[in-house]
């Protein structure tokens, strides 16, 4: 387990050890060490609910890419019954970097879709990392219109650092199969309900995220980009990343704050990872409710719902420009010096 601690959890790691090897000792000599053991499980109790409750964004974001972390399909298999997966795109291969199938919830049949990692290197190849070709989204469409036909409602479980960027994914229409999923999905006649339960990168997210509830665990990140593509863009330097993560506001919390996402889902004590079952079980209770409330919505008014939701995002204001707002205005006649760069009404320069 030590191999696997993030940086700020090795305090606390280390402790436990202490306590693990103060146990084995009594349990070996025959000594009772009751009261020392519990004088370091209270220190080590203070010390987890210090580390945890106190996360900046960076560490929310090394947890959420936890390699214990649960998958899609850990989270599917404990959630739902009768899970009977299906595969390809029904165009040129089978992705699996994204898994989808039918399942039942409670009685009530649904969809399911997810993009799924791999736990050990040989998995992680035959399922590129997590990271969805075109032939991914087009099999997730395709599970989406066959949900829209049957009237199942979607589950979509998200968990991506990214589309995969390569050169073949390009050839084969990576940002077309993006952009229609997300089109499609705003107009899919069934409710939708995602579940953002680690990473949520750019348009590998967003092409199956476009839902009419939004949920997040509390140490999952949505974002247009990654914080290391951030600082590569912004700064020409990755390795600025944890900055470039204090300033997008991709937790769950600053998103809940945003109106962004409909619920932030608690994760057990030390992250999701050490306990699925019962993440599990929270993740279930929420999606559970979220579907009693989307079936009582008729399907028209649940589409505009949707397309309301989406033209909320984002908010500006407009506001005249008075001359004094204008660089090396003139004093007194009004001439501009030194605007050549200024946009024009058209939106161009006076160059264009």
């Amino acid at each position: 387990m030590t191999n696997l601690a993030l940086e700020f959890e090795k305090p606390l790691v280390e402790l436990e050890k202490r306590i693990e090897d103060l146990r084995q000792f009594g349990l070996k000599k025959g000594i009772d060490l009751s009261d020392e053991i519990a004088i370091l499980e209270k220190k080590a109790n203070a010390l987890r609910k210090e580390i945890f409750e106190n996360l900046t964004p960076w560490q929310r974001i090394m947890i959420a890419r936890h390699p214990k972390r649960p998958t899609a399909l850990e989270y599917i298999h404990l959630i739902f019954d009768e899970f009977i997966e299906l595969h390809g795109d029904r165009t040129f291969r089978d992705d699996g970097a994204i898994v989808g199938g039918i399942a039942s919830l409670g009685g009530r049949p649904v969809t399911v879709i997810g993009t799924q990692k791999g736990r050990d290197t040989k998995e992680n190849i035959a399922r590129n990392f997590g990271m969805p070709h075109p032939e991914g989204y087009r099999k997730a469409l395709r599970l989406m219109k066959q949900a829209e036909k049957f009237r199942r409602p979607i589950v979509s479980f998200v968990d991506v650092v990214g589309a995969y960027p390569g050169v073949e994914a390009e050839e084969r229409g990576q940002g077309l199969a993006i952009a229609g999923n997300i089109l499609e999905m705003t107009k899919l006649s069934t409710s939708i309900i995602v579940v953002i339960t680690g990473e949520g990168g750019s348009g590998g997210a967003l092409a199956i995220g476009v839902g009419d509830k939004l949920i997040m665990l509390e140490n999952a990140y949505f974002s247009v980009i990654s914080p290391e593509g951030c600082a590569a863009i912004l700064w020409k330097d990755g390795s600025r990343a944890q900055e470039a993560a204090d300033m997008l506001k991709l937790t769950a919390p600053d998103l809940k704050a945003e109106g962004l996402v409909d619920e932030v889902l608690p994760e057990p004590q030390g992250a999701a990872h050490k306990d699925s079952v019962a993440m599990a079980g929270v993740i279930r209770e929420a999606i559970t409710r979220g579907m009693d409330e989307l079936s009582g919505i008729p399907l028209r008014r649940l589409i505009e719902r949707r397309y309301a939701r989406l033209r909320r995002i984002g908010e500006f204001a407009v506001r005249e420009i008075s001359e004094s707002d204008l660089p090396m205005a003139a004093a007194g006649n009004g001439d501009m010096q030194g605007t050549s760069d200024l946009p024009n009404v058209e939106g161009g320069t006076d160059e264009s």
